[in-house]
């Protein structure tokens, strides 16, 4: 037991809404102890590469507070630059949150999602990916209610959540910094409603390799987990 969790038991998820005044749309999303705040922002604008093709954008940013972790972390903007690690995950939060928008839909708009981490305890990319699409369907639906956009531009519920493989073999879902820190293996999945893969990053620890029966025990745990995020995303927003 993990806690009182089982192996494949995701921590208590908390979804508060509309939690920044100015936001077209926002949330604090809580997974056990990490906790992330995010905000979409609806902009009547697009990358140049886009102009005059009718359609619009999703992208996304992604911070740490300073003490969101056990020891303070010197802010990106005082060294002048984001980090690869930071980088890297906001490019995953884009491309997760563009894939169920039309974005034909959605017009010569663009959609910027902010992520910042509050307090960090593993699992902080699939919390703003979470968090991300909260917002950013209350920004969508404000638009489709206000006229503005005639259909909501989002096709299909997404949701993510890591697993991974502990010293001792077992396969682990929702993985907290302890676990994370120690897995041999460990994946984080990003799936829509139907379990289809959007993302799948999955990286092994030293010589350690993955059998494809223990990967397939991973994308299942992760896919049930998936399934209740989802859901409890439905009961809020529809």
């Amino acid at each position: 037991m993990r806690f009182g969790r089982k192996a494949n038991e995701i921590r208590e998820i908390t979804i508060e809404s509309n939690q920044a005044r100015y936001a077209e749309g926002s949330c604090f999303f809580k997974a056990g102890w990490t906790h992330v705040h995010c905000t979409a922002t609806v902009e009547e604008k697009i990358p140049s590469f886009l102009r005059g093709k009718g359609t619009g954008w999703v992208t996304a940013e992604y911070s740490m507070l300073p003490r969101a972790t056990h020891k303070r972390v010197e802010r990106e903007s005082i060294k002048g630059k984001q980090s690869g690690r930071s980088q890297e995950i906001q490019r995953l939060i884009g491309r997760s949150l563009r894939m169920p928008v039309d974005t034909l839909l959605l017009g010569e708009r663009q959609i910027i999602i902010d992520c910042d981490v509050i307090t960090a305890d593993g699992g902080t990319r699939t919390a703003s990916i979470n968090g991300g699409f909260h917002a950013m369907y209350l920004a969508l639906q404000q638009l489709t209610k206000q006229g503005i956009l005639k259909v909501h531009p989002v096709q299909k519920f997404i949701g993510a959540i890591s697993a991974g493989i502990s010293r001792t073999g077992e396969v682990l879902l929702d993985l907290d910094y302890n676990e994370d820190s120690s897995c041999i293996a460990d994946a984080n999945f990003v799936l829509d409603e139907n379990g289809n893969i959007i993302e799948a990053q999955t990286t092994c620890e030293g010589n350690e390799v993955i059998q494809k029966e223990t990967f397939d025990k991973m994308f299942l745990y992760a896919k049930e987990g998936i399934n209740l995020i989802i859901q409890k995303q439905k009961e809020i927003l529809l």
